[in-house]
């Protein structure tokens, strides 16, 4: 997809650098060199062409109590269509692919914190028919920051959100309930898009900015960004890469994984006896050959060899989850 330097530029911003201002998109120009109505114009487009599917607020789901896991389980091929549909339709799933491997459909599930995430899990896998369905919950996080470097000429990089613990709830005050729920939809191509929020939110357009940098700073908010379609981007390949790391060397290949670029996600897991691989990171390239590089390039310098990537064939669901507070 021909994209030129300014888009390209743009999209990196919209990733890694959202203003959370008054006219956030003014600001975008300012650094673009462009007017808030150039940016608009090209952020329309992008979005008609896939390649951005939302901006919105990026939250930490532990933070608001919400309990969270990553679900593979097997599924007949006669009976994926209707699966994948009914587990599309929770509110709960926000990834859902089909991947090359017995298990051929994974995707993951967030529940509020009054329902029982295995008993929900137990339902939700019955209506969809599965043969098998396990649970695969974060032990310890190493990465959580997806980004795609469409300007590869620049000097910027990602920020990506990075933590060793996982969030315990905390306690948010009514303001910042409604300001969080008010948050939670793409934003409007308009020049003052966090006016009309506020006004729902009882406050002035100020302070409702400042109150989401302060979730921000504490983690509530990892951070507000546009989500990108990967594959539309150019980032065809696209593989699960799972390891056997022993309790010694998990740390170390953790952030060894972490610190690629074309890493964004990097968790260990919990096992069970259907699944041994503990060390899981996302790995987004342009080829199939790359991704096998980089697996290869990490298993001589960690020493872990016991490695499957499993690429996605298929996306049926793709969505930021709304998490009500």
């Amino acid at each position: 997809m021909q994209l030129d330097g300014t888009d390209r530029k743009l999209l990196n911003l919209v990733q890694t650098g959202f203003p959370l201002s008054k006219e956030p998109y003014a600001d975008l120009g300012q650094r673009l060199g462009t007017d808030p109505k150039e940016v608009i114009r090209r952020i329309q487009q992008l979005k008609r062409r896939g390649i951005i599917r939302l901006i919105g607020p990026v939250l930490d789901s532990r933070s608001l109590g919400y309990q969270t896991t990553l679900v593979a389980t097997r599924v007949a091929e006669t009976n994926l269509e209707k699966a994948e549909k009914v587990i599309a339709e929770h509110p709960g799933v926000g990834h859902g692919y089909e991947r090359g491997h017995y298990f051929n459909v994974w995707f993951t599930l967030a529940v509020p914190p009054a329902v029982n995430i295995e008993t929900e899990l137990e339902r939700l896998s019955h209506l969809a028919g599965a043969e098998t369905a396990f649970s695969l919950p974060v032990i310890k996080v190493f990465k959580i920051g997806a980004y795609f470097d469409m300007d590869e000429e620049s000097q910027s990089a990602s920020v990506p959100y990075q933590n060793s613990t996982l969030a315990k709830q905390v306690k948010l005050s009514p303001i910042e309930k409604l300001i969080i729920n008010e948050l939670q939809r793409d934003l409007p191509l308009i020049s003052t898009p966090f006016t009309a929020m506020a006004e729902q939110a009882g406050m002035d357009v100020e302070r409702f900015l400042a109150q989401c940098r302060s979730l921000q700073q504490r983690g509530i908010i990892w951070r507000f960004s546009a989500s990108i379609n990967h594959n539309h981007a150019g980032f065809m390949a696209n593989a699960m890469s799972c390891w056997v790391a022993p309790p010694q060397l998990i740390d170390v290949a953790g952030h060894k994984l972490a610190s690629l670029k074309e890493v964004s996600h990097c968790y260990e897991r919990k096992t069970n006896p259907l699944w041994h691989y503990n060390l899981f990171a996302m790995v987004h390239c342009r080829s199939k050959e790359v991704c096998q590089k980089i697996a290869d390039k990490v298993s001589r310098e960690t020493g872990l060899t016991d490695c499957v990537l499993l690429y996605s064939t298929k996306e049926f669901k793709k969505t930021r989850v709304k998490y009500l507070v």
